[in-house]
């Protein structure tokens, strides 16, 4: 008889959700926050959304007060057993990848007329974080170019999966870029070139010619390819890695000042060699002042196309002694 209340009683009782975990630290892989990444066994509500996620690469931290808050609203069975308790939400993120925004403002770009080989100049860029799985997809809405300077502004849309789609507002420069053959190491004048002296480099325009030169002139002044450069003479020395003047080339055979050349002479069925130093540059055909180091004195003669420069006797000496 006794029995009967008390198990009528426990009837009555509702059955307890079992004791939900804190979640100190979670990583979020979902633009949204939902109640299973502050609890484990959060219960039948534990998918429930309670909110956007930070921003990737950002986190947020949940006090225990909050945490004790949302417990409460959702029927899950954890207190705070310290004012300390705290949940810390990070989403991982990545940033805008420079090479995927070069190329679209590249194509947009060349669309307006710039030149096709660039180099983006973003003054103050710094770039916008992502989702870290997602694969970004960047429009460029608008789009201003100067021209005379190469200077531009943008309007670029970027959006993916599991983003909120992000405008961004650019203003850069567009530099041209040129693509030469240059020396590989030092050569001193009088080298002919060979296309083992050469190597391909790859550099701003500007930092070729004066600013108040156009473009085109460029192409002019110094040598772009090999088939410009193998076989000619150098008129002077010439640094690693710097661009070639034409002015600084000479056609095979050519001779340069300060070279040592070879000393030719003819009379009659006489003919005798000496070593010498040209004192001016010259091509086959010309005639240059050349020194005698053993003499000190300066004959003139005609540069043949072998580099060799013929003495006519009745042309020695021009000069008393080495300038």
């Amino acid at each position: 008889m006794t029995r009967l209340p008390v198990l009528a009683l426990a009837l009555c009782v509702p059955t307890l959700a079992p004791a939900a975990t804190l979640r100190p630290m979670t990583t979020l892989a979902s633009p949204v926050v939902r109640l299973s990444d502050l609890f484990d066994d959060a219960g039948p509500l534990a998918g429930r959304v309670l909110g956007p996620a930070p921003a990737p690469g950002e986190r947020i931290v949940v006090e225990a007060r909050q945490l004790s808050a949302i417990a409460r609203m959702f029927g899950v069975a954890w207190h705070p057993v310290s004012p300390a308790d705290t949940a810390v939400l990070e989403r991982p993120g990545r940033p805008l990848p420079r090479a995927a925004l070069n190329e679209a403002l590249a194509a947009a770009l060349a669309g307006v007329g710039a030149p096709a080989d660039l180099d983006i100049v973003l003054p103050g860029y710094a770039a916008p974080m992502l989702p870290r799985e997602t694969a970004a997809a960047l429009t460029v809405e608008q789009l201003d170019y100067d021209d005379a300077t190469g200077g531009f502004t943008a309007s670029v849309l970027v959006t993916g999966e599991g983003m909120a789609p992000l405008r961004l507002r650019l203003a850069g420069r567009a530099e041209e870029m040129v693509r030469l053959m240059v020396p590989a190491r030092a050569l001193p004048a009088g080298s002919v070139l060979r296309a083992s002296d050469l190597m391909p480099v790859r550099l701003r325009a500007s930092d070729l010619m004066p600013v108040r030169l156009r473009r085109s002139s460029l192409h002019g002044e110094v040598a772009r390819d090999a088939a410009q450069l193998v076989g000619m003479t150098l008129r002077a020395q010439l640094a690693a890695g710097r661009p070639v003047r034409l002015a600084d080339l000479a056609p095979p055979g050519a001779v340069a000042k300060g070279a040592p050349v070879v000393l030719q002479v003819e009379s009659g069925a006489l003919s005798a060699t000496a070593q010498g130093i040209a004192l001016a540059s010259g091509s086959p055909g010309e005639r240059i002042p050349v020194l005698n180091p053993l003499s000190r004195r300066v004959v003139e003669g005609e540069v043949l196309p072998s580099g060799v420069v013929a003495v006519t006797p009745g042309s020695l000496p021009v000069a008393g002694g080495a300038p």
